[in-house]
């Protein structure tokens, strides 16, 4: 999630925010991956890997031994593709000053096949585009494995807001 966390950082992540409405777009959500996603395995078949197109249809089981944080770049109904990283959603690319941009292995960071979000999954990526294993290698997210949204850094503490 760099430049937006650094690794040791620690967050506060709010439960109720998922009842009074969220997540949205643009949240940094802690979640339960699906099984497989350390793997970046994209459901049963593993479709999605080393072609035009992102993971768009997960493992169903999630990994409870382990969370992941990123942020959600597309929600459910969204048709999205990225090109050099960036996200483009219903057709418009996303704002995104908040993301390293991808260098080197662009093939990691292209994936212009459109896919369409689920019914009730979202789509996640972490902030340093080139180099974090997300949504794109392991589909979207069930709404139900969402922990929380992200709200404050408690540390370290000159990282504090």
């Amino acid at each position: 999630m760099e430049p937006t966390l650094v690794p040791g950082e620690r967050v506060l992540v709010s439960r109720i925010s998922m009842q009074l409405g969220g997540p949205h777009v643009g949240d940094i959500v802690v979640f339960y991956p699906p099984t497989g996603a350390e793997e970046g395995l994209c459901g049963a078949s593993g479709q999605g890997q080393g072609t035009s197109s992102a993971c768009d249809k997960p493992n169903p089981q999630e990994d409870k031994t382990v969370t992941f944080i990123k942020r959600i770049v597309a929600g459910p109904g969204d048709t999205i593709y990225i090109k050099d990283g960036h996200v483009y959603r219903n057709g418009k690319l996303e704002a995104d000053s908040f993301a390293n941009p991808c260098t080197g292995n662009l093939e990691q960071c292209t994936f212009t096949t459109p896919i369409k979000i689920p019914p009730g999954h979202w789509f996640m990526m972490g902030d340093n585009r080139g180099n974090s294993e997300d949504s794109r290698f392991w589909g979207p997210v069930p709404t139900s494995w969402i922990v929380g949204i992200e709200f404050a850094t408690y540390w370290p503490l000159n990282r504090v807001f």
